[in-house]
């Protein structure tokens, strides 16, 4: 049997299925979560730096290097544990111990990442995440106490998930380390692969937040020239209604909106369409956990809907009007330039009528010219000829007046003739 030609994408296009395994982890364990993305247009980076960042780190610990080319990146650190990702705008690290300090939350769990790696990151922080996995203690009241010990209770959210496996907390808050908290605690009979699991889900979450939120940050940027621009456009469409506006002038300032508006939406609609993006996975990472109620407290869902969504949806209004008013500036230019289009074409009209006329009363004239030419030239040949005819006419008894008088029909016709003749040539 022949063997079949396999694409030449198929084989990694499979293992990219099965490259980013979740993390096996049991309580108690501890993880630094940071979140990094180079400034500017961070889509666009070069991809080779991040490795190398990466790489630099993995040599400090004398850990196992990634492979060439490499997207994702999990093992042995030292006494710690890595995972890596490379993504479309960030990088993320997360170490994993299982040694817990005393202190919960305590800042040095961070020096896990040297300072002078730190330093040497060509990138801005996202997030930064210390989070804690401990047994689930006996009680949902002492739960609640370490709650309230560990996070800023109005802001809390907290829920049993996965069917009971775990209590997650956060309050979403940055400590004065400069980090978010998290808190996961396992119920007795959890899997690690199932702890990882959500871990690397509560991480998420907080990550594509953050980066949904940039969309958010983007229209507190721009909307005072959006309104600006609104104002502008709402006072050029009152305008076009005055019958003795300038249509021409409000087509050019139309048309400068359009430009500025069209300028506008190139710059932002990468941040917006990846504003969506992120909102959709933050919340199928928080349908994914299957969250219920602990101890009436709100949930992660609960949180975001109250707090989260508020400006994901400021962020879709601002990209509607934004679309709404290139719609509006782009149909208000074309029905200025109807009434251009139409009082130009009602001037050409005018100015072919007044041609014509013109053309007629140059006609009129240049008959009268023909007229005037015909007589003067017919005295001065008649003439010609009178003097050519006279002494031939005297031999037989003519008189001149005679000669004269028979010659004056004979040569208006003929110069007449002539003439007309002459102008159906130049014609």
């Amino acid at each position: 049997m022949a063997a079949i030609k396999d694409h030449p994408l198929r084989y990694a296009l499979n293992s990219e299925l099965h490259a980013r395994p979740f993390p096996s982890l049991s309580a108690p364990h501890v993880a630094a979560y940071l979140a990094v993305r180079p400034p500017g247009d961070a889509a666009t980076r070069d991809r080779s730096i991040d490795l190398e960042h990466l790489t630099a780190l993995l040599k400090h610990y004398g850990a196992p290097l990634p492979a060439e080319n490499a997207t994702h990146y999990y093992g042995p650190m030292g006494k710690y544990a890595l995972k890596w990702e490379q993504h479309t705008e960030f990088v993320t690290y997360t170490v994993f111990s299982d040694q817990l300090s005393e202190r919960p939350f305590d800042p040095a769990e961070f020096d896990v990442f040297p300072e002078n790696w730190r330093s040497g990151l060509n990138a801005e922080r996202i997030t930064s995440i210390l989070l804690r996995l401990v047994k689930r203690p006996d009680t949902d009241e002492q739960l609640s106490d370490m709650l309230r010990d560990w996070f800023v209770p109005e802001s809390l959210a907290v829920a049993k998930v996965l069917d009971d496996a775990a209590v997650v907390a956060s309050d979403f808050r940055i400590d004065s380390a400069g980090h978010m908290r998290m808190a996961i605690f396992a119920s007795d009979g959890t899997g690690d692969r199932r702890l990882g699991r959500i871990v690397q889900r509560m991480c998420e979450i907080e990550t594509y937040k953050s980066m949904s939120m940039l969309g958010f940050a983007t229209v507190r940027d721009f909307v005072g020239q959006l309104n600006d621009l609104d104002k502008q456009l709402n006072s050029l469409m009152a305008a076009m209604r005055a019958s003795d506006a300038m249509a021409e002038d409000t087509l050019h300032k139309l048309l400068d909106i359009s430009v500025q508006l069209e300028t506008l939406s190139a710059e932002v609609s990468y941040r917006f369409g990846a504003t969506e993006a992120y909102q959709a996975i933050v919340n199928q990472r928080i349908s994914a956990l299957r969250e219920t109620r602990f101890m009436s407290r709100q949930g992660f869902d609960e949180f975001m809907m109250r707090r989260y969504e508020p400006a994901m949806r400021t962020v879709k209004s601002s990209e509607n009007r934004l679309q709404s008013m290139s719609a509006r500036a782009i149909r208000a230019s074309e029905l200025l330039r109807t009434r251009v289009d139409v009082e130009r074409s009602a001037q050409n009209q005018e100015i072919l009528a007044s041609m014509n006329e013109r053309s007629d009363l140059q006609l009129r004239l240049q008959h009268t010219v023909e007229g005037l030419s015909v007589v003067a030239i017919s005295y001065y040949a008649v003439s010609l000829a009178a003097y050519m005819i006279t002494p031939l006419a005297e031999q037989v008894g003519i008189g001149k007046g005679v000669v004269t008088a028979l010659a004056v029909p004979v040569v208006v016709v003929l110069v007449w003739w002539m003439l007309r003749r002459l102008r159906s040539k130049i014609i």
